[in-house]
């Protein structure tokens, strides 16, 4: 992988290359945009590109040369001047051996793995490059623990936040950071590499258009489909659920939710080894959600008369009856209380409740009041 061979992501990629070409980068990075659009993959190559030895520049286009001590110690994971940060490291950190991971990337970690390092000199490189994973998890401890390194970091060093949200970054941290925003995948092109992973047309289309422009998102369900988890018969098996059930049904329902996204993260266990089963959990959550927030927001705009592709063009029969349902008002009140229940994932609430909660809010508006 290099540089010149990430795809959508050309504006992001070109301020890179022109900061390179003047050599005045910016000491600290924000690479902002949804989960799973290449912002890990073009730290990662951006690193690469200001570690190497002999970068080599064609049609005024700089990239790594893929051959040195450096690029190859990158590639091969070992490399004493790049630096991967990312929650999952608190189990490695000095007396924190037992604890679980944490919703929140701890200040033990930033403090152990990035700001004890970064005053340490490159070793085989002239420069030393940290990647910091989920930066939109880092609480207000550990962004203050950043913030003498991002004023004044050496003159070697360069610090990269990946960021799916930011307002969770305090004022103060994205003063520091020069921001730079990474746009969707085109949908034709998630397609594509959904096919050529080896799912079918009508279950690529679904992921793609699911993921909202997330390659790295649509590839994982596709990994998952393709596993045994069954994600495209569950969310139409759901669908189909949702789409006649009545209050009565609610506590059932909730419970065939809560079976299958144990399914999931089993599944997804197994094909995920470095990720905490808890997280793991989450996703697997999140992702049943997102299909209930798809499907309601299909029929609000087919309510609107709006123009764009349906997500779950597959089951239009289903849809009608949430729209039905659901007026455009009462289905966009529907959405937010989903987006709410997202929040609750994140905060540890019991998955039984939360579905629970979500199936009531979803029962006819004259039965019960959300």
């Amino acid at each position: 992988m290099s540089l010149r061979e990430i795809f959508c992501q050309d504006r992001a990629v070109n301020t890179l290359q022109r900061a390179f070409a003047s050599g005045k980068w910016a000491h600290a990075y924000i690479f902002a945009g949804r989960e799973g659009i290449g912002k890990f993959t073009t730290a990662r190559e951006w690193a690469k590109l200001l570690l190497c030895e002999k970068p080599v520049v064609k049609s005024n286009f700089a990239d790594s040369c893929g051959s040195c001590e450096s690029c190859r110690l990158l590639e091969a994971g070992s490399s004493p001047d790049f630096g991967h940060v990312y929650k999952e490291l608190l189990e490695f950190t000095k007396d924190n051996a037992s604890k679980k991971t944490p919703v929140d990337l701890p200040i033990d970690v930033v403090r152990e793995f990035l700001v004890a390092k970064v005053s340490a000199r490159p070793t085989v490189s002239q420069r030393k490059v940290f990647v910091v994973s989920e930066a939109e998890k880092l609480n207000i401890h550990s962004q203050n623990c950043l913030l003498k390194v991002l004023e004044e970091p050496p003159e070697y060093c360069c610090i990269v936040l990946l960021c799916t949200r930011m307002e969770k970054l305090l004022p103060t941290t994205k003063s520091r950071c020069q921001t730079i925003r990474f746009g969707p995948i085109d949908e034709r092109k998630i397609i594509e590499s959904l096919k050529d992973m080896g799912l079918e047309e009508q279950q690529a289309r679904y992921f793609a258009r699911l993921s909202q422009g997330s390659l790295g998102t649509a590839q994982r369900w596709a990994e998952l489909e393709l596993a045994g988890a069954n994600l495209y018969g569950a969310k139409r098996e759901l669908l189909e659920s949702l789409a006649g059930y009545e209050l009565a049904d609610a506590l059932n329902l909730a419970e065939k939710f809560v079976v299958e996204s144990k399914r999931i993260a089993a599944v997804w266990t197994d094909l995920d080894k470095d990720t905490s089963k808890t997280d793991i959990n989450r996703r697997a959550l999140k992702t049943l959600i997102q299909a209930v927030i798809s499907a309601l927001h299909d029929a609000m705009k087919l309510n609107v008369k709006a123009t764009g592709q349906a997500v779950n063009f597959d089951q239009e029969k289903q849809i009608e009856q949430l729209a039905a349902r659901f007026d455009s008002e009462l289905a966009a009140e529907k959405i937010s209380d989903c987006y709410r229940v997202l929040r609750w994932i994140e905060s540890n609430v019991n998955e039984k409740l939360i579905f629970e909660r979500l199936l009531l809010g979803l029962a006819d508006s004259a039965t019960i009041q959300v």
